[in-house]
């Protein structure tokens, strides 16, 4: 697209969370999150079934990320074939043990952003300077959110079941409006300090295509209004949380911005952001039982001045 706007321009009217919860803040939304809320999500157990959240690293089929990240790579140190050299280490009564390690992007798996991954005019959440960003997250890391935890009542919206799709195509768009109804279709609301979690199971797509999937490369998602960002605002979202890479639509349709709702909805509002989750249990649950609401509990890995880091989020219900 040609006159595609700044980020500024584009955002220049949509509203700011900043110095909401003081000067120092670095959680954002997620101060939304009180005892209350705690409690007003484990009301929503039920049954006590637990779903885990986070995509396996190393599958057979591949580790989708972000183009221009890598996979997760696995390497094993030690195993029993060490032992049939006569330079592998020897401890007292004749232990052998497995020893592995990875390589991977602290976002390249199944991971909270930080409130700093994302910014534009030399401002981060809650108008840091974007040089505090310089070798390391000073302001706004991950490590204050993975040091809170995260829990609250968790809504899922299941956006493919509700369009009748086995998953959402590429550069598929849904509203704040569409969740809205997609809740009603459900036979719930999405109430205020909700943790929004969106199924599109448009990542099946990766499995099956492998390389190919990253041609044309472009997400389904939420797409950016002012109306949508006021929306979030209102509510109070703390959380937005999906099973896509990006968490919205990776070019927007109307305005040709890469990414617009990581700067307004993050960088501005403060709301964490949680990408690359498996729903695909926890949604067939939700659509046997009928039950879409539950307990929401993730912490990511505490990691010093990090841009994000993953995190095994948990439903029970």
């Amino acid at each position: 697209m040609t006159d595609v706007p700044a980020m500024t321009d584009l955002l220049r009217d949509t509203p700011s969370n900043w110095g909401r919860w003081g000067d120092d803040d670095e959680v954002g939304a997620l101060n939304h999150l009180t005892a209350a809320e705690v409690l007003r999500g484990a009301a929503h157990i039920r049954s006590g079934t637990v779903f885990t959240l986070q995509r396996l690293i190393g599958h057979p089929q591949g580790d989708p990320v972000w183009p221009g990240r890598a996979p997760a790579k696995r390497t094993m140190l030690l195993d029993e074939s060490t032992w049939d050299t006569d330079e592998a280490p020897t401890f007292p009564g004749g232990l052998h043990y497995a020893d592995d390690k990875i390589d991977a992007f602290l976002q390249g798996s199944t991971q909270y952003d930080a409130l700093g991954h994302v910014w534009y005019d030399g401002k981060i959440w809650n108008g840091y300077d974007a040089r505090t960003t310089v070798g390391g997250l000073d302001k706004a890391s991950v490590q204050p959110i993975a040091e809170r935890g995260v829990v609250g009542r968790g809504v899922l919206l299941d956006m493919a079941r509700f369009r009748g799709k086995e998953n959402l195509d590429k550069a598929e768009t849904f509203t704040h409006t569409d969740l809205e109804e997609c809740a009603a279709k459900q036979g719930h609301t999405i109430e205020p300090h909700d943790i929004v979690i969106i199924r599109t199971n448009f990542l099946r797509l990766f499995y099956e295509q492998g390389e190919a999937f990253y041609d044309g490369f472009c997400e389904p998602g939420l797409t950016y209004s002012p109306e949508l960002v006021r929306w979030f605002q209102e509510k109070e979202i703390p959380n937005l949380v999906t099973d896509t890479i990006a968490n919205e639509v990776t070019t927007d349709p109307v305005s040709g911005v890469a990414l617009p709702l990581h700067c307004a909805l993050m960088r501005d509002l403060g709301i964490a952001l949680t990408e690359i989750c498996d729903l695909e249990k926890l949604a067939a649950s939700c659509a046997e039982d009928r039950q879409y609401t539950f307990l929401y509990v993730a912490a990511p890995l505490k990691v010093a001045r990090a841009t994000g880091a993953p995190v095994n989020p948990v439903a029970i219900k």
